[in-house]
């Protein structure tokens, strides 16, 4: 499908989120080490383990309300709103002593605001899409993901230490223009809202939800995918660890290669590699069966992961992720296309909110591999994340296409009776 063919919607969301990851990811990544400076690691790291656990409550409440009320008009209204917390953290940057408090209340609102929003954009993506192009769109989605995120990096790693207040202006200015752009180009397709069933607004939610937790098959697709997910977070937990402590430095020439340098090229290499040849490989899968290019896909995936987990040299470093991530654009484009396929079309914000549980259960794996890797040894760690990938495969795979089919069976014969 050419460019001029893809629905206005999905046109103005992979623009808009382009530009905002871009330039989002210059900043955001480098939230850890502003809070560690302008106060402490300990209550740097309390007070981010505090906003992931808002952001993924909150997103809840977001789906529920992207499927209550007009997707466009939330989208609108938190976009705008995010914007404001970006001028209020730039604002705080003014003073030569940053005002701390400030900043904080801002971020926290920030992270707020995003979470509300961040279903109903989800929600729109599939309302605006079919089952015919969705692997498509998707793939392209991924490969501008991983893009805007390599440029948002390199703007980072120049601009961050000494021209900070550029960058949070450039980030304001840039999530001002948003909510702009959704409100002239972006077309609401939902005209069918999720009616209120019980009085008390938390029972409804609550309702809501339990329709997403009983149906298996989505549940199983997502406890599988945080599972999966979890072997490629580790990568800056975990590994990013080890490889610190352990890896055997190289000189090239004046060049030194070290620990925390060889997992910088595993981000860029994986970063690359996204962007040749996220394409050309879902070209080449489009040719076969889509269960087998899951399973396949997941395989290598798990090889490369399972194999970087303990190696500790350049060389198999470096093949083995290449090797992951050749995996992860098979598998990719596949699951997200078949997850979305699985979403009612009146809840689509809400199961949408509820497969949120991937990431953020993925990334409590992740952390938690850290506490678990000082005690065992590094070969120990990827028997680890071997079962935690193979329990993952089983989750997605049946989740996918063995509930499902028996699922859409059950339908079927009800339907008869």
């Amino acid at each position: 499908m050419s460019w001029n063919k893809y629905p206005q919607n999905i046109k103005v969301r992979l623009i808009t989120s382009f530009f905002n990851r871009a330039v989002s990811s210059a900043v955001m990544p480098f939230m850890a080490l502003f809070f560690a400076q302008e106060l402490d690691k300990v209550w740097a790291g309390i007070f981010l383990i505090f906003t992931v656990i808002i952001s993924f409550f909150v997103s809840l409440i977001g789906g529920y309300i992207s499927d209550r009320f007009p997707r466009k008009r939330v989208l609108v209204f938190t976009s705008f709103l995010s914007g404001l917390m970006f001028f209020f953290m730039t604002i705080s940057l003014i003073p030569n002593d940053n005002i701390i408090w400030l900043f904080a209340i801002a971020y926290v609102a920030y992270i707020i605001t995003s979470s509300l929003g961040r279903p109903a954009m989800h929600a729109i993506i599939i309302d605006s899409t079919t089952p015919e192009n969705r692997k498509e769109v998707y793939a392209l989605d991924y490969w501008l993901v991983n893009l805007s995120m390599a440029i948002g990096a390199a703007l980072g790693g120049l601009l961050y230490i000494n021209h900070q207040m550029e960058l949070f202006t450039l980030l304001t200015l840039t999530s001002i223009i948003l909510p702009i752009a959704y409100k002239i180009w972006l077309i609401d397709e939902h005209t069918h809202t999720l009616e209120k069933r019980y009085e008390n607004v938390f029972i409804d939610l609550f309702q809501n939800y339990k329709v997403a937790f009983q149906d298996i098959p989505f549940v199983k697709v997502v406890v599988g995918s945080m599972f999966i997910f979890s072997a490629e977070f580790t990568l800056n937990s975990y590994i990013g660890v080890r490889l610190a402590e352990t890896f055997k430095s190289v000189q090239v020439g004046a060049f030194e290669l070290v620990g925390v340098r060889m997992l910088s090229i595993l981000n860029i290499e994986n970063m690359l590699l996204v962007v040749c040849f996220t394409f050309l490989i879902n070209r080449f899968t489009d040719r076969f069966n889509k269960q087998r290019v899951l399973l396949i896909g997941l395989i290598i995936y798990s090889i490369g992961y399972i194999t970087v987990t303990s190696a500790n040299t350049w060389y198999m470093l470096i093949l083995f992720n290449l090797i992951a991530t050749i995996g992860e654009l098979v598998y990719s484009p596949v699951r997200n296309a078949e997850q979305a396929n699985m979403i009612p079309g009146d809840k689509r914000g809400s199961y949408s909110a509820f497969s949120n549980i991937s990431f953020s259960g993925a990334d409590l794996i992740a952390r938690s591999s850290i506490i678990i890797g000082a005690f065992l040894v590094p070969t120990m760690m990827s028997v680890y994340i071997g079962i935690i990938l193979m329990i993952g495969i089983f989750f997605v795979y049946t989740g996918l296409f063995v509930n499902q089919a028996i699922f859409i069976n059950k339908k079927r014969m009800n339907v008869t009776d």
